[in-house]
C-alpha cells in the first residue's frame, strides 16, 4: 500500500512538472493549428417520400375514442381504446355489517358508472358522437408490445354475453350547468352509467355492475388487495369503440369506475363512493383505423410529403452518403445541417389540425427496434427537432452520415442503408438538481398519438443539406 501511495505521489509530481514545462507555448500551439485550419462548405440534395406508418406501438398512458375527418387532407381517422382499473394496495370496502344498502340480506350498490375524462380534443365539440363499452373476458398482459392495429374484439378478449353499452355523446358537456362548468375543479367527461341488471360469467346475476363489484369484495377480499389480482380475477377491463358520429376525437387522459353506496356510522348514515382509475400503472392500448384509400393518395402525392398521426404517413429521407464523404475521407464533419420546411395549410376550416411539434429521425432499419427497445435519442444515430419558425431543424446529423459510411465499406449495408425515417414523437424528460445546478434528461420517446398532421417541402424538390469540414493543411 505504502509502494502504491508514494508512486502516486510521484506521478502526480510529473504530471505537474510537465504540465508547468509546457505552459509557455499553449497560446502559440493553439494560434497555429487554428491557422492551419482549412473550412469547406458544401451543399447536396436529399431525396424525400412518404410512407405508410402503418402501425405502430401503441405505448401510452392516455386513449383516444371518436372520428374526425382532416378538413386539409379530407382524410378519415377512427380512434377506438381499452383501459383497465387499478386499485389501492390494500383497498377495502366497509364493513358489511355497516352497509345500509342491502336488499333482502344481499349487499347492493346503488349506482355505478365509468366517467372518461378528455382534455385536448379535436374537431367540434357539439357533433352528437356514439361509443359502445365492451366488457373483456379476460385481462389484455403487459408482457408483450401491443401496436395500433390491435382490436380486442378481433383477437377475442371482448366477453360475448357481457355486459355492452351504448353511449351518445358530445364534448361540450351539455349536461351540465354554466355555473357547474365554471367551477375551476370541473373535469368535462363522458358519463357511462351502469345501472342495468348485470351477469357474471359464473352465471351469477346482480342489481348492477357496482353490486358486483361489492360482492366480489365481500366474498374474497385478497382479490383487492393489489391492482395484477383485481384485474385477473374481478375487473378484466372494458374496450371503448366509435360506432357512430364524425366530427371530434376525445382524447381521454383518465378512466375512473364509480361506485355508490350508502353505509351507517354510529346514528348516521352516510352515502359513500369507491373508485377504481384507469392509471398508468395498468394497461391501457388505442386502436386506429385510417382511410388507406385516402391515405395512399397522400403518400403518392409529390409536391411534397406528409407527416400524419397516429399511424398514418411518416417521411423517408435518402441521404447522399457516399457523394458527402467523397474526397472528404479524413475532413472531420463539424455539421451537417437540414431543415424540413412546412407548406401551410391553405384550406379554411374552423377546426385545422395542429401539426406535430417534435419529430424523430432515425434509420429506416431502425422504425421498429427504436421503440421495442425504448431507446433515447443519443445524436449519433437518433435525432429529435422540435417545430420552430414553421420548419423542423437538425443542426448536425454528421456522426450518422459517418457511421452510414462505415457500414457501408465494412459490406455491412442493408438495401437501407442511407434512408432516414422521420417520425412524429412525443418525448419524456427527468430534471435533476445539483448544488444549485439543474440538468434534464431524457427519460423516454414515444410515437405521437395525438391527432396532427403537416405537409413538408420535398417530394420532386430536393431538400437541402449543408456540410461544413474541417481539416489541417
Amino acid at each position: 500500500m505504502k509502494l502504491k501511495h508514494i508512486a502516486s505521489i510521484l506521478l502526480a509530481s510529473f504530471v505537474i512538472v510537465s504540465c508547468d514545462d509546457t505552459t509557455d507555448g499553449i497560446g502559440t500551439s493553439l494560434t497555429d493549428k487554428f491557422d492551419q485550419l482549412e473550412i469547406t462548405t458544401d451543399t447536396f440534395n436529399v431525396t424525400t417520400q412518404s410512407i405508410s406508418a402503418n402501425a405502430v406501438l401503441s405505448r401510452n398512458t392516455s386513449g383516444y375514442v371518436g372520428k374526425f375527418k382532416d378538413p386539409e387532407t379530407g382524410t378519415d381517422i377512427t380512434a377506438d381504446f381499452m383501459t383497465q382499473f387499478s386499485v389501492l394496495e390494500d383497498f377495502n370496502f366497509p364493513e358489511s355489517g355497516s352497509i345500509v344498502s342491502k336488499e333482502a340480506g344481499k349487499i347492493y350498490a346503488d349506482s355505478c358508472e365509468i366517467r372518461l375524462f378528455h382534455e385536448n380534443n379535436v374537431g367540434d365539440t357539439l357533433a352528437p358522437m356514439h361509443l359502445t363499452m365492451y366488457e373483456l373476458n379476460k385481462p389484455i398482459e403487459d408482457n408483450k408490445d401491443y401496436y395500433t392495429s390491435f382490436n380486442p374484439i378481433t383477437e377475442g378478449y371482448v366477453r360475448g354475453s357481457g355486459l355492452t353499452i351504448g353511449k351518445t355523446y358530445t364534448l361540450a358537456d351539455i349536461q351540465s350547468s354554466t355555473s357547474k362548468k365554471a367551477n375551476e375543479d370541473h373535469s368535462p367527461c363522458i358519463r357511462i352509467p351502469l345501472n342495468q341488471s348485470y351477469t357474471d360469467k359464473d352465471g351469477k346475476t346482480y342489481k348492477n355492475y357496482g353490486s358486483y363489484v361489492m360482492n366480489k369484495y365481500y366474498e374474497s377480499p385478497g382479490n383487492f388487495k393489489n391492482s395484477y389480482k383485481f384485474i385477473h380475477n374481478v375487473i378484466p377491463g372494458f374496450y371503448f369503440k366509435a360506432d357512430g358520429g364524425l366530427g371530434s376525437i376525445a382524447k381521454i387522459y383518465n378512466s375512473i369506475l364509480y361506485v355508490y353506496f350508502r353505509m351507517q356510522y354510529k346514528d348516521s348514515v352516510y352515502n359513500r363512493v369507491a373508485t377504481f382509475g384507469g392509471t398508468q400503472e395498468v394497461m391501457q392500448t388505442t386502436h386506429i383505423t385510417n382511410d388507406a384509400n385516402a391515405l395512399r393518395q397522400l403518400i403518392n402525392d409529390n409536391t411534397g410529403t406528409y407527416l400524419k398521426t397516429p399511424a398514418g404517413i411518416f417521411t423517408q429521407m435518402t441521404l447522399p452518403v457516399e457523394n458527402i464523404i467523397s474526397g472528404h475521407e479524413k475532413d472531420s464533419i463539424n455539421t451537417a445541417k437540414i431543415t424540413l420546411q412546412r407548406i401551410n395549410n391553405t384550406t379554411t376550416s374552423t377546426y385545422p389540425l395542429e401539426a406535430p411539434k417534435k419529430i424523430l429521425m432515425i434509420p429506416a432499419d431502425s422504425v421498429q427496434t427504436f421503440f421495442q427497445h425504448h431507446n433515447f435519442t443519443n445524436y449519433k444515430n437518433s435525432f429529435v427537432a422540435t417545430l420552430s419558425n414553421n420548419g423542423y431543424t437538425f443542426n448536425n446529423i454528421g456522426p450518422m452520415i459517418r457511421m452510414m459510411y462505415a457500414t457501408k465499406q465494412r459490406g455491412m449495408a442493408s438495401a437501407n442503408w442511407n434512408k432516414v425515417v422521420i417520425i412524429p414523437v412525443t418525448t419524456t424528460d427527468m430534471t435533476i438538481q445539483t448544488g444549485g445546478y439543474s440538468a434534464s434528461y431524457p427519460t423516454g420517446v414515444y410515437n405521437d398519438m395525438s391527432i396532427r398532421s403537416t405537409k413538408l417541402s420535398g417530394g420532386n424538390v430536393p431538400v437541402k443539406l449543408t456540410v461544413i469540414y474541417t481539416r489541417f493543411k
